[in-house]
């Protein structure tokens, strides 16, 4: 049997340093303790397994301030720990400043969507996450805070069929090709 890989943490994670040049990627919801946590940790780690590491780094943040500077949602938590994520975060809101330093905005629904562009006159930065898997059912990743728990588990599996398709993006923009 071989070991689960090991991902780095958040606070191992220097993804939010301004004098980092990696290409930065940021996921983006409403809060920043449900979707785009497991959305930075399914990221992180696909881009440990392309061997993008050193030239890609991942962050996430909220549009709103409700939650800033707490931990992941304790449901967040539980997913990404059962999927073998790092579950270390502080939550933290996007800011106009940020999106001058990010490469790609990955965000969660098209209201955020519309607050990012509000924000950036760099529109083509900033995309749907799961826009990029062709077979996805919808491009909007759902809220799961209200909902049955189950619903975390299906932004997880929203998340990972995305990102196969995001690494895709990821390469491409840095002038790589095929996976």
């Amino acid at each position: 049997m071989t070991a689960a890989p090991r991902f780095r943490s958040a606070r191992e994670s220097d993804a939010l340093k301004p004098d980092d040049a990696r290409f930065h990627v940021c996921v983006v919801c409403s809060g920043n303790i449900c979707r785009s946590p497991i959305g930075e940790q399914v990221l992180r780690a696909a881009i440990e397994q392309a061997g993008l590491t050193d030239q890609v780094r991942v962050s996430s943040a909220g549009t709103g301030d409700w939650h800033v500077g707490q931990g992941a949602n304790e449901r967040t938590v539980r997913v990404l720990r059962a999927a073998g994520l790092a579950t270390e975060h502080r939550a933290r809101q996007i800011t106009r400043a940020d999106l001058d330093g990010i490469d790609l905005v990955l965000a969660a629904d098209r209201g955020h969507v519309r607050e990012l562009r509000r924000l950036t006159s760099e529109r083509d930065k900033v995309a749907l996450l799961r826009s990029f898997d062709p077979d996805a059912d919808d491009d909007e990743v759902p809220d799961p805070y209200y909902g049955p728990d189950s619903g975390f588990d299906e932004v997880l599996a929203m998340t990972q069929s995305a990102a196969p398709w995001v690494i895709d993006e990821i390469r491409r923009r840095l002038g790589h090709s095929g996976r």
